[in-house]
């Protein structure tokens, strides 16, 4: 009994804190904890009332460990996920640092060996391998994240994931608007130059050109421009999920370029320490960034990858199917903020994003309504995910609904691509 009151004490604690991913911004030390602002859309608490069997075990496939904010963020779900269960140690096996190639197909093997029943791999480019394996296995489950290929392949081992965190960008976009509204309020100047209407423009730094990245780095801009309506947007392409040297150096070159603030989708500190080396409010992504930026990180959104790893060990005991395209929103607890910092988020950021939630809850917010966007001047009034699917109806683009993973590609006015080679 202590054994089973104690795990759901554990359980409880993560899931509440996404663990170090997630850390409160209380962690600030000494008075800098009065900072702390509770999350308008906290991680769900989890629980389950399966019996596990004693040979049941779950894989995990990761692109990076846990210093990249990415991988850290799936690596503290199936924690999450392992204490929700009682899962020994035996029962979670996991794999750090496989690249997207074939030592993802050896590892999924090994795995697969080894006797898990599920196997999960957290990358886009580490689809192939994936799916290399699961023909191979068809006994063993396979899921993945933010692939695309479940849907046409239909395997009935093989599935893929991802959440509508375009809800979460849009989201942390309002932070952001929010704040440049105040330094145009207060006449704050950022690199000397004074913040205005006529030139808040915002970076944003993205790995790749791929339409997971747009399609976030355009929900944070429409988040932000629905407060601050004249904001503007650079994105500088780095090539890399994970490059610290070239985040900070693509940050810093936006900065040069006049941004007020800064935003990523990228897995490193580079970015996030640039902004706190230089002064500019920052939008982190998958966690927290407010230990080591405690001036100038606002707010970050991430998916909570613990729902989905609960739902498909959960499929695997009870012998029942995984959907072959999951995709989660905020209503699953898939979507989260972490806590804000009022020391750099602007006065009423957590009632207007507190609002805007229960905009989504009721689905009376839209993140692509095509009246809030053009491309080249003109509305969307048509897109086709894949040739085949038409997402655009009832007056906004539906995105993650032909397919889990997302698929907005527009570089849509107000939003300039610096480089687009990736």
């Amino acid at each position: 009994m202590f054994k089973k009151a104690l795990s759901l004490a554990i359980a409880l604690i993560m899931v509440l804190t996404l663990g170090a991913a997630f850390a409160s911004c209380g962690d600030l030390g000494g008075d800098d904890k009065d900072y702390t602002i509770e999350s308008p859309l906290p991680a769900k608490e989890l629980t389950s009332t399966v019996n596990v069997p004693s040979d049941f075990k779950i894989g995990f496939i990761f692109l990076h460990d846990e210093n990249s904010t990415y991988d850290a963020n799936f690596i503290n779900a199936a924690k999450t996920v392992k204490s929700v269960l009682n899962l020994t140690d035996d029962q979670v096996l996991f794999k750090k640092n496989i690249g997207e190639d074939d030592s993802c197909y050896n590892a999924a093997k090994e795995l697969a060996n080894a006797g898990c029943k599920v196997i999960f791999a957290d990358s886009f480019g580490h689809e192939d391998y994936m799916l290399q394996a699961a023909k191979e296995f068809p006994n063993v489950q396979f899921c993945h994240a933010t692939g695309t290929k479940a849907h046409t392949e239909k395997l009935s081992n093989y599935h893929n994931a991802f959440a509508s965190i375009y809800e979460g960008r849009y989201l942390a976009g309002i932070a952001a608007g929010m704040k440049i509204n105040e330094m145009i309020k207060n006449g704050t100047k950022i690199n000397g130059k004074t913040v205005t209407a006529d030139n808040a423009t915002m970076g944003y730094v993205g790995a790749f050109t791929y339409a997971e990245v747009i399609s976030g780095l355009t929900s944070f801009y429409l988040g932000a421009k629905s407060v601050c309506p004249t904001v503007k947007m650079k994105v500088q392409f780095t090539g890399s999920w994970f490059d610290q040297t070239k985040e900070g150096e693509a940050a810093n070159a936006l900065i040069a370029q006049g941004c007020v603030l800064i935003s990523q989708h990228a897995d490193s500190m580079g970015a996030p320490h640039a902004c706190e080396a230089t002064g500019v409010p920052n939008v982190s992504y998958n966690g927290s960034t407010v230990k080591n930026c405690p001036d100038t990180f606002i707010v970050s959104s991430a998916i909570n990858w613990a729902p989905y790893l609960l739902y498909i060990s959960e499929c695997v005991i009870k012998g029942e199917a995984i959907a072959t395209d999951w995709c989660g929103g905020i209503a699953e607890g898939s979507v989260v903020l972490s806590d804000i910092n009022g020391k750099a988020a602007a006065a009423g950021t957590k009632e207007a994003l507190a609002e805007a939630v229960k905009k989504f809850k009721e689905g009376t917010l839209k993140v692509f309504n095509t009246d809030t966007f053009t491309v080249d001047g003109k509305k969307v009034e048509s897109f086709k995910c894949e040739n085949t699917t038409e997402v655009v109806k009832d007056g906004f683009f539906a995105e993650s609904v032909a397919r889990s993973a997302p698929y907005f590609e527009f570089n849509i006015d107000g939003i300039e691509f610096l480089n687009t080679k990736f």
